[in-house]
């Protein structure tokens, strides 16, 4: 290989793994679903981690990207009554991008991370909780959950993240 060729490469790489591109994934998957609305920041945020811990259901605000909301997709996440009122049949997503050549129309191939406050937030949050798969090539979604990744995952590798 050509050191121009192996620095191309590298590059393709890099930019492959950067996280700006994985957001802008994120966008595009929310943007294509009538009812998500993506993970409020703020107050607002503070206000639903805070309805959610009444209800006895402790997650980290990075657990989830997005909100599927019931049909309306509209909701004032600084207004804690109208929380309350849809937080019982709202849905957690978490949203993993990839736009490798090799993931196939049936998502194998797909490869991804899940952090330990994602897997904590599909244990409490149970069926309300789904992770959202989706292939920017082709725009195809699988919706699925923890316990389904885990159980047709053909390797995983369990690792710690250390930050000194």
């Amino acid at each position: 290989m050509k050191p121009i060729e192996f620095l191309e490469a590298k590059k393709q790489h890099l930019a492959r793994l950067a996280n700006e591109r994985g957001a802008a994934g994120e966008v595009l998957a929310i943007d294509g679903m009538a009812n998500w609305v993506p993970r409020p920041r703020g107050k607002g945020l503070k206000i639903l981690l805070a309805a959610l811990r009444a209800e006895g259901i402790s997650i980290k605000p990075s657990s989830f990207d997005a909100i599927s909301l019931p049909s309306s997709g509209v909701l004032d996440f600084e207004n804690p009554e109208a929380i309350s009122e849809l937080l019982p049949s709202m849905v957690f997503v978490e949203v993993k991008t990839a736009n490798q050549t090799r993931v196939r129309e049936d998502f194998s191939g797909f490869f991804f991370a899940l952090t330990e406050s994602e897997i904590s937030a599909a244990e409490a949050l149970g069926s309300r909780h789904r992770v959202a798969l989706y292939n920017k090539n082709s725009g195809a979604m699988l919706l699925t959950s923890v316990p389904e990744i885990l159980a047709k995952a053909k390797s995983t590798n369990w690792q710690v993240s250390v930050q000194l």
